[in-house]
């Protein structure tokens, strides 16, 4: 393996305990239409941009139904909560990107949430000074699982795929940085990590923590 210089992460599930929520507001609006499979719906659009969520939601609810206004309605449950509430960050957040800023590594944001959410919630956790740079999900053309953002932030960086470490919980997330040839390091938020995922990771850990005994 050749030296990592660098670490990339994924923002929800990784660094803010987001995905819980948007679940929840994602099944809010699912049982308000009485749809079924929504579990399913979900998991299977976790990690994507706001655009190819709605091409999954055609694969999965047919052609005439109304992706954009479902997509639209659930996140305004989701900002409804962030503003009643604030979303928390997971934890060792913020004292693992210092170690990591400390001992010298290159860090970069890679969330397929859009740039404005992304800088508003990573700020008011307390993170986005922490970054070198942010790449964000509507300033790629192709969603994760596509290897495109992780590339671009390689490539911001100034640093090869293969010295970068990738830091994700989704399985389009790791899809998506094994295509770009980093190193996968997997923390498994609400999707366990599949057999098939197994075989993308340089690591699998618990906690970002562990991120310590690796980096």
């Amino acid at each position: 393996m050749e030296k990592i210089n660098a670490v990339v992460f994924d923002m929800d599930g990784v660094l803010l305990d987001s995905e819980k929520i948007w679940d929840w507001a994602w099944k809010k609006h699912a049982d308000e239409l009485q749809l079924n499979n929504v579990e399913s719906s979900c998991n299977a659009c976790r990690g994507c941009n706001g655009e190819e969520q709605k091409k999954i939601l055609h694969k999965i609810y047919g052609d005439n139904f109304d992706a954009e206004k479902f997509f639209k309605n659930a996140l305004s449950y989701f900002y409804q909560f962030e503003r009643e509430n604030g979303i928390p960050k997971k934890y060792y957040a913020k004292e693992i990107l210092d170690y990591l800023k400390e001992k010298k590594y290159k860090l970069a944001l890679a969330s397929s949430t859009n740039r404005e959410a992304v800088e508003r919630q990573m700020k008011n956790a307390g993170l986005l000074d922490s970054f070198d740079v942010t790449i964000c999900g509507d300033e790629v053309k192709e969603s994760k699982p596509n290897a495109e953002i992780y590339l671009k932030s390689c490539m911001s960086l100034g640093e090869s795929a293969c010295n970068c470490a990738a830091v994700e919980d989704s399985p389009n997330g790791i899809r998506s940085a094994f295509g770009a040839k980093m190193n996968c390091i997997m923390v498994p938020d609400r999707i366990p990590c599949s057999d098939e995922i197994q075989k993308f990771l340089w690591k699998k850990i618990d906690s970002l923590e562990e991120l310590k005994n690796i980096l």
